[in-house]
């Protein structure tokens, strides 16, 4: 990274403009700037074709662009494509591009690394180096959407934060990129299509909720039995369970926006009766929804996917309780791409 130039895309529209105006050029020249930045999607100054020779030397004495690059490109048997994305300082994230018949879904990292300690997830035997920056989770927007359009010919249809990282860690830059991902002067994408998926960290759930954002929430819960979470992610012993739903009760009077809780079953750890009731129980306490998650194998052997007979338990009783359920088939796991494998595992 250049030491003396800033990165252009930290500059505000405002403080673009008045970057020309103090340097004696028309403010109207830093809305064209921003525009190649953000809806361009442009990665260097020399193609930014309506500015003369002179602006663009400008601009290139005072600032770098720090854009992301493939590093390595993956593509499952399923038509998952994995991308291992190196970012201006040498660190390695990725992120995945999920096609169905009916959407084209990109998960995002947050983090290089990750923060929490989820024994499942082998994202989380990685040391957290850094967040990353707006720019950096939006560039990976913009990368997925035109692999999706060179693929499978349309662009993205959802987005989702479930990538390395907890989003709430890096909340900041993760709400900074989902207001260019979501403006006319970035990507105009629907935050109804955005999901932010977080393990409950309380605190910045009810700061999130004050904003009143638009996005979905997915909570990581995987057992409403205190114990039995906390065994599989120590750190929630911070944030327990009562804590949590009076978090999701405030998001949702914010809001008005149901919560989805994301729940791996697995063999001996909460496929029993007392772990379905349970988390029926929590779900009636806020308007919510379950997406039930196949396991995906991280050559742990403590975990091993739950029987088809206890998911369908779990489906049962929650629809009998009028609450909606979803099974989330895996997809990409040939190329350690499915949820919870994202490690970085072939460099």
């Amino acid at each position: 990274m250049d030491k003396a130039r800033r990165d252009i895309r930290a500059l505000s529209l405002e403080e673009l403009r008045r970057f020309f105006t103090s340097n004696a050029v028309p403010a109207f020249k830093g809305n064209q700037v921003y525009e190649w930045l953000w809806s361009k999607g442009s990665h260097d100054f020399e193609g930014m074709t309506n500015l003369s020779k002179s602006h663009r030397s400008l601009l290139e004495e005072h600032f770098v662009i720090n854009h992301i690059e493939v590093d390595h490109l993956q593509r499952s048997n399923d038509g998952t494509v994995k991308n291992a994305i190196r970012l201006h300082d040498g660190f390695l994230v990725e992120s995945v591009l999920i096609p169905t018949d009916s959407r084209a879904t990109a998960c995002v990292s947050s983090q290089v690394g990750c923060s929490l300690d989820c024994h499942f997830c082998a994202t989380s035997k990685l040391k957290r180096m850094r967040n990353l920056n707006a720019d950096e989770i939006y560039d990976q927007v913009v990368v997925i959407d035109r692999q999706s359009r060179l693929y499978y010919n349309r662009g993205l249809t959802n987005i989702v934060f479930m990538g390395m990282g907890e989003p709430l860690m890096n909340y900041k830059n993760t709400l900074l990129a989902i207001q260019k991902i979501t403006s006319p002067d970035g990507l105009g994408m629907s935050p109804k299509r955005i999901t932010v998926s977080t393990s409950g960290i309380t605190k910045i759930i009810r700061e999130m909720a004050d904003q009143n954002p638009k996005f979905k929430l997915a909570v990581s819960l995987h057992s409403a039995i205190e114990k039995t979470r906390n065994r599989l992610m120590p750190f929630t012993k911070k944030f327990p369970l009562p804590e949590l739903l009076e978090a999701l009760k405030y998001w949702y009077d914010q809001t008005k926006s149901k919560i989805t809780f994301e729940v791996v079953v697995w063999q001996g750890i909460n496929d029993k009766q007392e772990d379905i009731d349970a988390l029926v129980a929590y779900c009636k306490q806020v308007p919510s929804k379950v997406n039930l998650i196949e396991y995906n194998a991280i050559g742990d052997n403590q975990f091993v996917q739950a029987k088809p007979a206890s998911i369908s338990a779990y489906i049962s009783a929650l629809e009998g309780q009028n609450i909606s359920v979803t099974v989330r088939q895996s997809r990409g796991n040939d190329i350690d791409a499915a949820c919870g494998q994202l490690a970085n595992k072939q460099h």
